[in-house]
């Protein structure tokens, strides 16, 4: 997959995303230009408190439901001016309010029904990916410092998503339950002067926010670009029309001064004097606060307010039909190698497995069909395959996995978490069976994705013994009618054959081929 999709290989017509957020329901429908560039056509927006609910009673009411059936049938007009096809050019997401809800299946039922749309609850992996996709532009624009440590902060209704950046890579992200409706929501249930729920919110701000400052770095200066409506909000106050390639700096002062009067003013006096809707009004005060008490943490004398949103990034990776640009790869990758690092992990041998198994990934691309996405599930996995042995060396394949899945990779969302854990799980010893629990709760495209991505797994492996030192020349690989033979650099094959008798027969039974090895100056092993 090359690094920036050529633009025939782009989504010809205009795409949409529906999104369902925590105080409202919104809607873009977009246009791929050349260069990646979006250009955003229709922009909707109706307010729905779903957060309202979940965050309260546990649930999404019966009224809250139907008035997101109502929201969803009023974006069909605009569907159908555009033409957007609904399998192909349309998706819908929903954000904490539906992913926390106790009813959630049976409220997206219930929209399925109503309007035909499957609407699909992001984990926060996901959310954090997205994001990445929408801010990508800004960070190659040159308008967000490389030189300095970069904090992404978006205050949501229901969580805070933070990922920072060093020299340009993705070192920490992770996702916090403090959002600006859960906290107004939460001193509801306080029947204290307006003073006490100030200092109540103030300290649940800070907890959060002593947690960031344990997860970043402990030195160098920390810039912070803010996303999100409430942010933007602010910026737009005392810079209307002020943004410089999709970002305005915001005085962290004028920041404090907004964020008390937000905080001073009822709902009903929100409204009126900025003429925002009820929703926007609840959450503004918790969120300028929530960005006030990081920016201070960061001392900052600015902020950084971004225009992207979570929905760009999703209109992002549909124009170019789900494909990763080389730059989110690398983002992948390289969190994947700090969880390596934090498990000691024998970071030369990783990377000597890796590359072997992308390139029998791309050699044998007509025989196991996995699109490009399957092969940075299966590098990280490579990277990852051996970080158990930090538990202990006996079952090591069974603790990477449960280390795995229990790891924030940035950009893999649960389901890609998943594989990338079974893939590394089965790199040694018994081959997947219905009876392993977590290979059989996996569809069947996800238990053929890990038996492919596994059997290569172990050959690369293998290949990798007696291997040291990170450069090596690139296999050689041909492809047989019932075999595929690999050409190695001239060396000793003794330790690759020896371990390919123990690894080689998950990728025949897999692929119906035997592996043979060839010493590229002459001689041949056969595994």
């Amino acid at each position: 997959m090359s690094a920036k999709p050529n633009p025939q290989e782009m989504q010809a017509g205009p795409v949409a995303v529906i999104e369902l957020g925590t105080t409202s329901i919104r809607m873009e429908v977009a246009q791929a230009q050349r260069g990646r560039k979006l250009d955003i056509l229709e922009s909707l927006q109706q307010p729905v408190s779903l957060g309202r609910d979940t965050f309260t009673g546990g649930t999404i009411g019966f009224e809250t439901t139907e008035a997101c059936v109502k929201a969803l049938r009023s974006f069909d007009r605009i569907l159908r001016e555009y033409a957007i096809d609904r399998e192909h050019a349309l998706t819908a997401v929903a954000t904490s309010a539906v992913r926390e809800a106790g009813n959630r299946d049976a409220f997206l039922d219930r929209l399925f029904i109503a309007t035909g749309l499957n609407v699909t609850p992001l984990d926060e992996a996901e959310v954090n990916r997205f994001t990445y996709l929408a801010v990508e532009p800004l960070l190659r624009g040159g308008v967000v410092r490389r030189d300095a440590d970069t904090a992404v902060v978006e205050v949501g209704g229901g969580s805070t998503d933070i990922f920072t950046l060093r020299a340009g890579r993705v070192e920490h992200s992770h996702t916090y339950r403090l959002g600006s409706l859960r906290l107004r929501q939460t001193l509801r249930d306080y029947r204290s002067p307006l003073p006490e729920l100030r200092e109540i919110m103030e300290n649940q701000i800070e907890r959060t926010v002593d947690q960031v400052r344990h997860a970043l770095p402990a030195k160098g200066r920390i810039q912070m670009l803010a996303l999100g409506g409430d942010a933007r909000f602010a910026a737009a106050r005392f810079h209307p029309g002020g943004e410089h390639a999709g970002v305005v700096r915001l005085k962290v002062r004028d920041l404090a001064a907004l964020a008390e009067e937000a905080l001073r003013l009822s709902v009903d006096d929100l409204v009126k004097r900025y003429h925002v809707s009820y929703p926007d009004a609840e959450t503004l005060g918790p969120a300028l606060l929530t960005y006030l008490s990081m920016a201070r943490a960061f001392k900052e004398r600015q902020i950084l307010v971004g225009s992207a949103t979570l929905r760009e990034g999703l209109l992002r990776e549909m124009v170019t039909h789900g494909s990763w640009t080389s730059e989110f790869r690398k983002q992948v990758l390289s969190s994947a190698l700090e969880i390596g690092r934090r498990y000691a992990f024998d970071r030369e041998h990783a990377e000597v497995v890796a590359q072997a198994a992308a390139e029998l990934f791309e050699a044998l691309q007509d025989e196991h069909g996995l699109n490009p996405r399957y092969a940075l599930i299966l590098r990280t996995a490579a990277l990852l395959h051996e970080i158990g042995s930090y538990v202990s060396n006996r079952s090591h394949h069974k603790h990477t996995m449960y280390l795995i899945r229990n790891s924030d990779i940035f950009g893999l969302g649960a389901r890609d978490l998943e594989l990338t854990a079974l893939t590394a799980r089965y790199h040694r010893r018994a081959m997947p069976r219905p009876t392993h629990e977590e290979y059989s709760r996996l569809d069947r495209e996800g238990r053929v994705a890990v038996a492919k991505l596994a059997a290569l797994l172990r050959v690369a492996d293998a290949l990798a013994r007696g291997v040291r030192g990170k450069r090596r020349a690139r296999l050689r690989i041909s492809v047989g009618e019932s075999r595929v033979t690999i050409e190695l650099g001239g060396g000793d094959l003794t330790l690759p054959r020896y371990a390919l008798r123990e690894k080689g027969d998950m990728f025949e039974r897999v692929f119906g081929k035997r592996v043979v090895l060839r010493n590229r100056e002459g001689g041949s092993a056969h595994g």
